[in-house]
């Protein structure tokens, strides 16, 4: 997940509350300010009287020049956390943009430690967590006024992650006996459309929608994805999968869109219950995958432009949103070597 710092020159009670109300992951601030800031909620304080020392834990380092980018390239390899384009300390930001594209793509590409890099406003914050579809760690925003702070440190939030999606073809459905499936409650309420990215391999995964449609059975329940059995993988942050069976409370997760944006929610808990279950089979091109699901009504897959196809109903020949990808996975992380899962 991106992070957002907040920097702020001057103290400001009402900047500094725009920033924890927000989900901002740390406060910049002048020395003599921690204490303050954290009497405020759980939030990090980056300062020389903070949580993160700056010259210790992170390095504030110019880049003007190519001696510039050969230092930092080395303190990332060596796993260090650099916040580029500040002179000397946090508290002397440029008032500049000190960044262009090319020397940031040539340091996002270097991979290793954290890169953050100052932004002021949206454009700002799009262009830097897109370089190289990669993007830095974070940005440190520098702003003052508490309405743009809000909404700046928002825009980093919605910037987690996308997905390609494609229409695959269902081609076969059948029972799968009896498992124990699982309820993903989060803490955000998803709109129709919206769900999880979920399948039996990590290389093809569908899209489950949430529980937010009307139905004579039970009530919408739009915090909560019905995502199948303990084993099946499921999509999360930082481009990484995990397995149902590994989620709790607390745990970060993504929530698609049917244009394949993600969004970030917490894991409010999850209800591991013995249901019946479906299997159901669909190909995309040359590549075919599995999804097995709780066998009722309210459990429903996305249609090619988001709308609700029931597994009650589903049939073969149906068309539902699909997200694959040829290289394999390792602990939850992409790794170059030949994997099979069927």
């Amino acid at each position: 997940m991106k992070q957002a710092w907040v920097l702020l020159e001057n103290w400001s009670d009402e900047a500094a509350v725009a920033a924890v109300e927000s989900g901002a992951d740390a406060l910049v601030l002048p020395s003599g300010y921690a204490e303050k800031a954290k009497a405020l909620g759980r939030i990090a304080v980056v300062s020389e009287d903070g949580d993160i020392v700056p010259d210790s834990q992170v390095h504030f380092e110019p880049l003007e020049s190519a001696a510039d980018e050969v230092r930092i390239r080395g303190l990332l390899l060596a796993g260090g956390t650099v916040v580029i384009g500040c002179r000397g300390a946090a508290r002397e930001p440029q008032t500049r943009r000190p960044w262009e594209v090319i020397p940031l793509e040539n340091l996002v590409a270097v991979g290793g430690g954290a890169l953050f890099v100052p932004a002021d406003s949206e454009n700002e914050i799009e262009l830097a967590l897109g370089v190289l579809e990669k993007g830095v760690a974070g940005v440190v925003i520098r702003e003052s006024d508490p309405a743009r702070i809000r909404i700046l440190v928002g825009r980093v939030k919605k910037a987690a992650e996308r997905a390609e999606l494609k229409v695959a073809r269902v081609e076969k459905v059948s029972h799968a006996g009896m498992g124990d499936r699982v309820c993903v409650d989060t803490c955000t309420r998803m709109v129709s459309g919206e769900g999880m990215l979920v399948g039996n391999s990590s290389g093809f995964l569908f899209l489950v929608q949430a529980e937010t449609e009307q139905n004579p059975y039970v009530a919408p329940r739009p915090f909560r994805v019905n995502a199948g059995p303990v084993h099946s993988y499921i999509r999360v942050p930082e481009g990484r999968t995990c397995y149902l069976s590994e989620l709790g409370a607390g745990r970060k997760v993504l929530v698609f869109g049917p244009d394949g944006r993600a969004e970030e929610a917490t894991v409010g808990r999850v209800k591991v219950e013995r249901r019946p279950l479906v299997l159901i089979e669909a190909s995309c091109g040359e590549e075919k995958g599995t999804v097995i699901l709780q066998n009722a009504e309210t459990i429903r897959l996305s249609g090619p432009s988001g709308e609700p196809l029931s597994v009650a109903r589903i049939e073969v020949g149906d068309s539902v949103l699909v997200a694959t990808e040829s290289r394999g996975r390792h602990f939850g992380m992409q790794v170059d070597e030949t994997i099979r899962e069927e």
